[in-house]
């Protein structure tokens, strides 16, 4: 038992590292892009299904609340909170559109919209950034294995090393709370 528990902390690491020599300058640049968005009047927009899901709730209330310092409330919204809303879409539209429809009510010029899917092949997924990009916004594509299709669409894409969903979902919060600690000091 000890040396599955080994494993899995020997992998998440080295996994992270990984990812972290192949997008450091870009988890920057998206820092940017993101404080950039907020200070000029703009939000954040997260979508995803599963664990995706916990994950855009998880950093859109790092962003609103606080991460690690005071601050005032930034302006993000994750969409898959509102089960009126889902399950309202999701009968009338199709649960492929379930995103998209949120984004075409919500999604402004200059927002960005952070897309994710550990296999990069959710439809639902897909369609949102693909809306999002319609209605002007910077889309960011969190990823895995080997990006899917979200990461042929998305303006930028974060591909985890990795065909294990647990690697890929442990990598994905790392990275926003990274880009959640970048904005508050670029805020």
């Amino acid at each position: 038992m000890k040396d599955l528990i080994r494993k899995a902390f020997k992998e998440s690491a080295e996994v992270k590292l990984a990812f972290l020599e192949s997008y450091e300058d870009r988890i920057l640049e998206i820092a940017q892009i993101l404080a950039t968005a907020i200070k000029d009047g703009n939000k954040i927009l997260l979508f995803g299904n599963g664990g995706s899901a916990a994950d855009a709730q998880h950093i859109a209330a790092e962003i609103v609340g606080r991460f690690k310092k005071e601050r005032k409330a930034l302006p993000a919204i994750a969409l898959t909170t509102d089960t009126s809303i889902l399950t309202a879409v999701g009968n009338d539209y199709g649960f492929e559109n379930i995103f998209s429809r949120q984004l075409e009510a919500l999604c402004m010029p200059g927002d960005v919209a952070i897309g994710i899917s550990t296999s990069g092949n959710s439809p639902n997924v897909l369609k949102g950034i693909k809306t999002a990009h319609d209605y002007g916004a910077t889309t960011v594509a969190f990823t895995g294995r080997t990006g899917g299709k979200l990461a042929e669409v998305a303006h930028y894409a974060f591909i985890v090393p990795s065909y294990e969903t647990p690697r890929i979902q442990e990598c994905h919060i790392t990275l926003g709370h990274v880009l959640c600690e970048l904005v508050d000091e670029l805020i």
